[in-house]
């Protein structure tokens, strides 16, 4: 027999009623019914019912110990009573009564609890993170972790895409966020980078001629961390394809999400493969005041600015006429309603940071509140009708320039419709974001700049670049949105070197900078660049969504904190003097900020 297990704790069944068997695991909960104690045996499989009388060795010693320690029992399966039987466990026909036991490791008393599922502090949860890892809910998402990542890469490798790995030391990246760098011992004074994303490699692998390039890749980025995103690092499922465009990107890599939500969504519908939204930017925005729309809210918003250039509300009359805008957000049946709620959402505006979030109510076809009364009854009628809203349905607005209003109202549209219970939680619902502008403008710079990918081509290529207003050049750059939440983000690549030049010059880079900071892609792009363009899909988010998790903490084996330490492992930690040496660096304390 197996010195240690004949079974897991999950296989036991009445097929094995009277056999001699051997199970180990950890102890994870006790109960003494008066000289019969019964305990559940885990392991990673699951739990059997282990019983243990006064004719038994092995109940002293069971008695004796804590919950959570490890032992190896030895017994022989018994059948349960049809009452006690438990439909909810896979061994739940059976019980082990146990003859002996063998104490592989006895704990000490627990800094948490692992049986229980309640929250506890993270501080306590990060630290004594590997209890927290064999709690049910947690070791079930890192599971699920582990079948997603195997499913994407199963439909990559079906869909002929090759993996390659990239390094890891490599070269600083303008992918918008601060660089963890890594001091080199042997060239004194320069660093290393970790990669942000695989970006220039896997065009790097197009131009080499590989075509179809994966990576479950890791990136890192030294970012504050945030609900969906976690400090330090994450992992994308990174891929470029040679000679495509971007629908053909598209065409290829729906399946590919699709079947892996369809695979582990449960009962949750999800959107067909081939049926997912193409949203240009400049109507989501419009439409749902954000980059990222959660299609599951019904709820649309309207530029409503024409409504409002004579106006007897005299408020929005004068931001429509400085050029503003006035954005609308149905309140569908908040006939029933109380003046609090509209004056709570009035009020939460106000608490995020924006003037406040004007409203309309109406019941029974009659208009109340301030804006009402002084636009206008017949005004109201009209702006009602266009909108398609009936008697009893409120509407929010929100009013100011157009980036301003769109983010409130945005917001508002969340809000509203998880306040109304409107938003469909049965279902994924996928979309692509396409028709990014090329550039935005860096108000705190006084410049233009890049507003997604520098690498991307241009809409137009290199005629837009030299013949139009930037700020009106769009890009061939996508993002796949589900739920709210960006899942992936990719483009069409620029592989023309004069046209990659001329797009860093509108930004204020010289040729000369861009060799600089670029060579390697820049060289080789002047040896036959192929046209290609790819994607990377956030494995961290997707899995979040999928183990309906609200917090990328709880799909992730060992997270930092939001201070971006790792209270398991003590890091960051100050290094030692002599390391500091053969790096030539020295560390500079941070000034004390003055007093008073």
């Amino acid at each position: 027999m197996h010195p240690y297990r004949t079974h897991t704790c999950a296989q036991l069944s009445a097929d094995q009623v009277g056999e001699t068997v051997r199970l180990s695991g950890w102890i994870h909960r006790k109960r003494d019914h008066g000289g019969v104690l019964f305990v559940d045996l885990r392991d990673h499989y699951g739990i059997t019912q282990i019983v243990a009388d006064s004719d038994s060795a092995a109940l002293p010693v069971l008695e004796g110990l804590r919950i959570e320690s490890v032992v190896t029992i030895e017994g022989t399966v018994k059948a349960r009573v049809a009452e006690t039987v438990n439909a909810n466990l896979a061994t739940g026909a059976i019980e082990v009564f146990a003859r002996a036991v063998t104490v592989q490791s006895a704990a000490e008393e627990l800094p948490m609890p692992v049986a229980d599922e309640q929250p506890y502090p993270e501080d306590i949860r990060l630290k004594y993170r590997f209890l927290d890892l064999r709690r049910e809910t947690l070791h079930k998402n890192i599971m699920t972790r582990v079948a997603v990542i195997a499913d994407m890469r199963a439909r990559m490798n079906a869909a002929g895409f090759n993996e390659f790995s990239t390094p890891i030391l490599t070269a600083s990246s303008p992918e918008g966020a601060r660089d963890f760098l890594v001091p080199s011992r042997i060239h004194a004074g320069k660093f290393y980078a970790l990669p942000q994303a695989p970006q220039q490699y896997k065009q790097l692998l197009m131009v080499a001629g590989f075509d179809r390039y994966f990576q479950i890749a890791p990136c890192f980025r030294d970012e504050d961390p945030r609900a969906d995103r976690l400090p330090g690092e994450f992992y994308q499922l990174d891929l470029e394809m040679s000679f495509v465009t971007q629908e053909e990107v598209w065409e290829t890599m729906e399946p590919v999400i699709q079947g892996t939500f369809a695979a582990f969504a449960g009962d949750k519908a999800v959107t067909p493969a081939g049926d997912f939204p193409r949203i240009p930017y400049d109507e989501a925005m419009l439409k749902y005041g954000s980059d990222k729309p959660d299609l599951r809210n019904p709820l649309i918003i309207s530029d409503v600015s024409s409504h409002f250039t004579q106006s007897g509300f005299g408020l929005f009359e004068k931001i429509v006429g400085g050029g503003g805008v006035v954005r609308a957000i149905p309140a569908p049946a908040t006939h029933e309603k109380s003046r609090k709620f509209f004056d709570d959402m009035n009020d939460w505006a106000r608490r995020e940071g924006f003037a406040g979030l004007g409203y309309v109510t109406r019941k029974s076809g009659e208009f109340g509140g301030p804006i009402a009364k002084n636009h206008g009854p017949e005004r109201m009628a009209e702006l009602y009708a266009e909108l398609g809203l009936g008697d009893n349905d409120g509407l929010f607005f929100a009013a100011g320039k157009a980036a301003d209003a769109a983010k409130l109202a945005g917001a508002a549209r969340i809000r509203i419709g998880e306040e109304l219970g409107l938003v469909d939680e049965s279902r994924f619902a996928l979309c692509w974001i396409v028709d990014f502008p090329f550039y935005e403008w860096n108000e705190d710079e006084k410049k233009v700049d890049f507003s997604h990918n520098p690498f991307s081509m241009p809409q137009g290529g290199i005629d837009a670049l030299e013949g139009q207003d930037p700020l009106t050049i769009k890009a061939f750059q996508y993002d796949l949105v589900c739920n709210g939440y960006e899942i992936a983000s990719g483009s069409i690549r620029n592989h023309k070197p004069e046209t990659m030049v001329k797009a860093f010059e509108i930004v204020g880079l010289s040729k000369a900078d861009v060799e600089e900071r670029f060579g390697g892609m820049y060289r080789a792009f002047q040896y036959g660049a192929p046209p290609h363009g790819g994607m990377a899909a956030g494995v961290d988010r997707i899995i979040m969504l999928l183990c309906g998790a609200k917090n990328l903490r709880e799909i992730s084996l060992f997270p930092m904190n939001q201070r971006a330490e790792d209270l398991l492992m003590g890091a960051p930690s100050p290094a030692e003097p002599r390391s500091l040496r053969e790096l030539h660096l020295r560390v500079v304390e941070p000034q004390a900020k003055p007093v008073g």
